[in-house]
């Protein structure tokens, strides 16, 4: 199935129902009086979250979405049935935003979260709410009302605790495979990566988290350059964020450095709070290197990384293709997670959601 993460889409609530200016007809009842009934309330469209679902392909082709016309009331105190409502179901994650002013509709962070998108109309009233001690036959009534009508933008942002970013080829989809249940396609050749893959990284019995991998980065992500700018939205919900960096690049001219403070410019570049997320790197494929030359190589990598980069932050050497240091990087990635869980429990003002349940990793 094709993976799509942004859908553009029209919502008009159903239209309510007229009301009705009748009399009662009746033999032997020559003045029956009014007995008009009211129409029927117009439906509505709801947004619901749903966790089987991973992508807004749905409504890439299946644009309008219009709830039921409320039915006309009717003689004999008959009120009109209410229009039927429409239920739109979005993989969890889904943002909704009103294309006129840009506010934000519904963020549906959870599995059967729902908000309502456009309001049916209000039935009209019949002439039987008119009647009084001085007008005993009204032949007043009123008109349904329209529903309400937007165009609307869904915008998906996965739910991770942790996700990868990196270059094109640094390994990120070889390390999603290797510590999680995911299974992404995986080549010599760079963006083999079309689109963000989740999997869910078991260490022990309850313990765990959801780990993305994104299309790789390259200068110029943040105006449009390459694919990853497509896909930046979606480290917005991650709580920690894992810099996989190709120690032993194949061009000798690539300075792996110069090439990892050009991404985190282009983190910057896109939003400033997307920034300022814990940052940890990961040096990957120290396999390639000469077993006598590995422990030397990783310190002058380390050390020049954090010269260029101007970070206190971890630094992991791993190899993703043969699991040497994975272990080792998720448990001190889930402790870090438990951490910010404690401190959040502890201090109401810190944000921080729990790692998601297996059952929440939802395109795992």
């Amino acid at each position: 199935m094709k993976f799509v993460d942004e859908a553009r889409i029209e919502v008009i609530g159903g239209h309510g129902g007229n009301g009705c200016a009748s009399f009662r007809r009746e033999k032997f009842v020559p003045k029956g009086g009014p007995d008009g009934g009211d129409g029927g309330r117009g439906g509505d469209v709801w947004v619901i979250a749903d966790r089987n679902l991973n992508t807004l392909i749905d409504y890439r082709y299946t644009r309008r979405h219009c709830g039921g016309d409320g039915e006309h009331g009717r003689g004999s105190d008959c009120f009109g049935a209410c229009g039927r409502d429409v239920e739109l179901r979005v993989p969890v994650g889904t943002v909704v935003v009103d294309e006129a002013n840009g506010s934000v509709v519904a963020d549906l962070a959870a599995d059967g979260q729902r908000s309502i998108l456009a309001a049916g109309g209000r039935g009209g009233l019949g002439n039987l709410h008119f009647k009084s001690s001085t007008n005993r036959a009204p032949r007043r009534r009123t008109l349904g009302q329209p529903g309400q009508a937007r165009t609307l933008r869904l915008e998906l942002k996965i739910l991770a605790d942790v996700g990868l970013l990196g270059a094109p080829n640094a390994g990120k989809s070889t390390l999603l495979a290797a510590v999680s249940n995911a299974r992404p396609k995986i080549a010599d050749y760079p963006f083999t990566t079309l689109h963000p893959n989740l999997g869910m990284v078991r260490l022990d019995h309850g313990q765990g988290f959801v780990l993305a991998d994104l299309p790789g980065l390259i200068e110029g992500a943040a105006e449009g350059a390459g694919l990853g700018h497509q896909f930046l939205r979606h480290l917005m919900r991650t709580r920690l964020l894992l810099h996989v960096i190709d120690i032993a690049p194949m061009d000798d001219g690539l300075d792996p450095a110069e090439q990892a403070r050009a991404i985190v410019s282009e983190l910057k570049g896109y939003d400033p709070g997307l920034h300022r997320k814990p940052r940890w790197v990961v040096l990957n494929k120290i396999d390639v290197l000469p077993p006598s030359e590995r422990a030397e190589r990783i310190a002058a990598m380390s050390q020049h990384l954090r010269r260029k980069l101007r970070t206190k932050a971890p630094i992991f050497a791993v190899s993703a293709a043969t699991g040497e240091g994975s272990r080792e990087l998720m448990w001190a990635v889930y402790r870090f997670l438990e951490k910010r869980l404690r401190s959040a429990r502890a201090d109401p003002g810190v944000t921080a959601q729990a790692p998601l349940a297996p059952s929440q990793a939802g395109a795992a």
